[in-house]
């Protein structure tokens, strides 16, 4: 692998997508407490929540409380999840400066998610972005399923083309590829991270996948080599989506960092606070979590205490 950057970006997303599948309602008081833990972490990029509707994911009812109560923090992004312009004015009302907007690759997944066919979610782009940047608020767009889906199999690259262009023609370069179904594998992900760097030079990419069949940190490593440099993650692996079926975490944020420090890809990022900090969601949320580092501990750490 000759190929892998010397750093990499990392966005902690467990606040959001790791909570909003428990079935257990963090305190507002707890997700600022876990937040400042990132912060002291390292972390640069963190998503603190979501503006979905209270009855559809009442785990992110009180995203606009924590926003509130953080305020901004110099040198660090903070972005949360909109479905649509309601979801700009709460950001605008609670002072969050990035908001990302969502729609799936999957016709199917799209309706279940979204309640909405992928063309009605791309025609309500203009609005939320029009809205965004009177409020100086800043956006995003990201694409679920880019690689494949459990009702229609794998996604054809001339679909995931035509969201990437709606998104560009309303102004969104800075564009997700989720894979929310965990359905990819490297060589699919080389490819399509190859084609898409060529074909939108102009676009800024991230990569979000979950670990549903085990190959989240292969496929990372698999977008590295084709030059991908921004990644989602989640302390303990917590995640999932309610729609897919049989759906699992993200990729366990101490993992990654493991791989990147035994690889010499720097992160700014202190494994060891955020290990302290996912056993803390842990016992919070009173379930093991997904993580092999948190199970299995660091290498070095073995190595030390046999010496």
């Amino acid at each position: 692998m000759n190929n892998l950057p010397s750093s990499i970006t990392l966005c902690e997303v467990g606040l959001r997508d790791g909570l909003q599948n428990e079935k257990t309602l963090l305190p507002t008081e707890e997700k600022i407490s876990l937040f400042r833990g990132l912060i002291d972490a390292g972390f640069k990029v963190i998503e603190v929540g979501s503006f979905m509707h209270p009855k559809a994911v009442p785990q992110m009812a009180d995203t606009d409380d924590v926003f509130k109560a953080i305020g901004q923090v110099p040198g660090v992004e903070l972005r949360a999840l909109i479905p649509n312009l309601r979801g700009v004015q709460r950001a605008v009302d609670c002072g969050c400066k990035k908001v990302k907007l969502n729609v799936s690759a999957s016709r199917q997944h799209n309706l279940k998610n979204l309640n909405m066919t992928p063309e009605e979610s791309v025609s309500r782009f203009a609005d939320c972005v029009q809205a965004s940047k009177e409020n100086g608020i800043e956006i995003s767009g990201s694409i679920s399923m880019p690689f494949g889906s459990p009702w229609e199999g794998r996604t054809p690259v001339e679909d995931v083309d035509s969201i990437i262009e709606a998104y560009m023609n309303v102004g969104i370069t800075e564009i997700s590829l989720s894979d929310t179904s965990g359905m990819a594998v490297p060589v699919q992900v080389y490819d399509l991270c190859s084609h898409v760097k060529e074909k939108y030079p102009e676009a800024t990419w991230w990569l979000h996948f979950h670990n549903t069949r085990g190959l989240a940190i292969a496929n990372i490593l698999a977008a590295m080599e084709a030059g991908m440099t921004q990644f989602d993650s989640s302390f303990g692996g917590l995640g999932g989506c309610p729609f897919v079926p049989n759906a699992a975490g993200n990729i366990s944020t101490e993992d990654v960092l493991n791989m990147c420090d035994e690889s010499g890809i720097e992160t700014g990022i202190d494994i060891v606070k955020v290990m302290e900090l996912s056993k803390r969601v842990g016992s919070l949320l009173n379930h093991s979590l997904d993580s092999y580092i948190l199970r299995a501990g660091r290498a070095q750490d073995l190595i030390l205490s046999n010496n």
